[in-house]
């Protein structure tokens, strides 16, 4: 075929590459902008561009596919519910009525407040936690480090059981917290202590060894050379940790549902039981949004202090031997609060399912069963889906901004609060399969992205060069360079998308049908029932829970150590 001049511009390799025809000015024209009209529209078109296209009006176009999807997405299950739920009509005149009622000002505040005194637990113990490790080597550290990813992939129902068998009615420690406020906190502390711990140990990396040793030199002792040196650095880490924590406990539902009960319900509960119970929408809607109020605030926040927190790559201190008697008293206390708050609820559920006895015959029930599948079925479609979501938002990330500040904005809205918005604006479809399962793989798909636009944005823009200069084309330069340094990134993300999905509960339990039970919402339902027959085989659905956690825990750690060998 034989191709002219157009605009002064030779036709390339590059229009080759992308399958596109020659084509005269007028007629280019005409089509891209007939392509932008119909992608508006939602069509989907195969389209042509010339050889001759501006280059910055090719990445244009293939920029705005990318992004797309992940708009249409975000719109659907997130925008929409929400905007459905902004002008439900029948909440307007119920916010005065609320918010002067004594019975919900209780509620508001007791959830701000078990919010609140998780961030400042977290904190007073997170901080030595997290100096220990930082500067301290001891046989284990690297183990220890691991292991406190452990509770970000653990369902909030198997955290919840942990403490109900340690602390619960039938508790293995003691049952002298049952009903009372401590069992929830002692719950966030569990749940929540990694989080604070992991952003005060990157803030203590973050601090130069050249400014310690100067302080040492000076005579600071390690008192001084924390509070002077280490804590101003630590500050915007702490700030960013204390905002997340106070994000998970204010719109916590699983941990809050188990362990507060009626007396010590928090919001997203009092949401589920007007919803579930007394088909009071408008009431629900009130609060809804109150939760997301406060919770875009935590966000913002969240998302302004990282960015402050961001900081230039620095040659940290390296962990030393402990050499005093407080540095070893220190390491000790660290490492026993560590094993209280973080390991006892687990070991708990062990001890007590290994003596659960005819309650293991519930493995091989029908119920049992059908629960497993629905599990594995249900996580494998959504997992299948956020494998695509992550690399089309990742892809579009690379060249939109704003599609990169969209990032977690899944997490910035609670299930509670998108399963309402679904049942608001979509009711047909509110307890149908793909609608459960596009919520599922919504709460999954930022790991995934998070993780390979962390690794992409690390590549080095030389290897994609060298590839092209050798011939390769856009093509084969992204399959067979930058895909399979990708890789490891999106097996990580799959495997916490996967956690996700396996331990998911609230959108679960706002959407699914009889049929739909999973291996989360069978051990409620059991939970649910008197009787300790129940509580002993919902502990056993709890352990094999854990299990499938742990499980998917060693394939995590082994995907973070294969570079490492490698």
């Amino acid at each position: 075929m034989q191709t002219k001049r157009v605009m002064g511009i030779e036709p390339t390799s590059v229009a080759w590459e992308a399958n596109v025809l020659p084509l005269d000015d007028t007629r280019e024209s005409r089509a891209l902008y007939g392509v932008l009209g119909s992608l508006k529209m939602g069509i989907r078109l195969q389209f042509v561009i010339s050889f001759s296209a501006r280059p910055i009006m090719r990445r244009f176009a293939f920029s705005f596919l990318l992004a797309l999807p992940i708009l249409a997405f975000l719109g659907v299950l997130v925008v929409a519910p929400l905007a459905a739920m902004l002008g439900y009509q029948d909440a307007a005149p119920l916010w005065g009525e609320m918010l002067g009622d004594a019975y919900y000002q209780r509620r508001i505040i007791w959830t701000v407040f078990q919010a609140a005194a998780t961030v400042l637990l977290t904190g007073l113990l997170g901080v030595p936690i997290a100096w220990a490790l930082a500067r301290l080597q001891f046989a284990g550290r690297a183990l220890v480090l691991r292991l406190l990813m452990l509770p970000f992939i653990l369902p909030t129902l198997v955290a919840g059981m942990g403490v109900l068998a340690l602390f619960g009615e039938r508790g293995a420690l003691w049952r002298g917290w049952a009903d009372t406020a401590a069992l929830l906190l002692y719950g966030n502390v569990f749940f929540n202590l990694p989080v604070m711990i992991r952003a005060a140990y990157q803030g203590l990396a973050s601090v130069p060894a050249n400014r310690l040793a100067a302080a040492q030199t000076l005579g600071a002792n390690a008192w001084q050379r924390f509070w002077r040196v280490e804590f101003p650095v630590l500050k915007a880490w702490l700030a960013g940790g204390a905002c997340l924590v106070f994000l998970y406990c204010f719109s916590g539902f699983g941990l809050a549902l188990l362990l507060g009960g009626q007396r010590f319900a928090t919001v997203e509960v009092e949401v589920y039981q007007l919803i579930a119970y007394e088909l009071d929408m408008a009431h629900a809607a009130v609060l809804v949004w109150l939760v997301l109020g406060v919770t875009a605030l935590a966000g913002l926040l969240y998302a302004w202090i990282s960015r402050r927190a961001d900081a230039a790559e620095v040659r940290a201190r390296q962990p030393e031997k402990p050499k005093t008697r407080a540095e070893r008293a220190l390491l000790a206390l660290a490492l026993f609060t560590l094993a209280a708050c973080c390991a006892l609820p687990l070991l708990a559920i062990a001890f007590q399912a290994a003596q659960a006895g005819a309650a293991w015959r519930v493995l091989w029930d029908g119920d049992t069963l059908a629960a497993l599948w629905n599990t594995a079925r249900f996580s494998g479609g959504a997992v299948l889906g956020a494998a695509v979501l992550g690399a089309l938002h990742a892809a579009a990330a690379r060249q939109w901004a704003a599609i990169r500040a969209l990032t977690f904005l899944p997490f910035m809205v609670s299930p509670v609060c998108l399963s309402f918005g679904v049942l608001l604006l979509y009711p047909a479809w509110s307890a149908s399969l793909p609608m459960l399962i596009a919520l599922y793989a919504l709460l999954a798909y930022p790991f995934v992205t998070k993780d390979i636009l962390s690794a992409w944005d690390a590549l080095p823009a030389n290897y994609t060069a060298a590839a092209r200069v050798a011939g390769a084309s856009r093509f084969q330069a992204a399959y067979a360079v930058t895909l399979p340094l990708l890789l490891p990134a999106l097996r990580r993300g799959l495997t916490l998308a996967a956690a996700t999905c396996i331990g998911e509960f609230a959108a679960t339990l706002f959407l699914s049908r009889p049929e739909w039970t999973t291996l989360t919402t069978l051990i409620y339902r059991y939970l649910s029932k008197v009787g300790a027959a129940n509580h002993d085989k919902a502990l056993v659905l709890t352990a094999v829970l854990l299990g499938l956690s742990l499980l998917v825990f060693m394939l995590l750690d082994a995907s973070d150590r294969q570079p490492e060998k490698s």
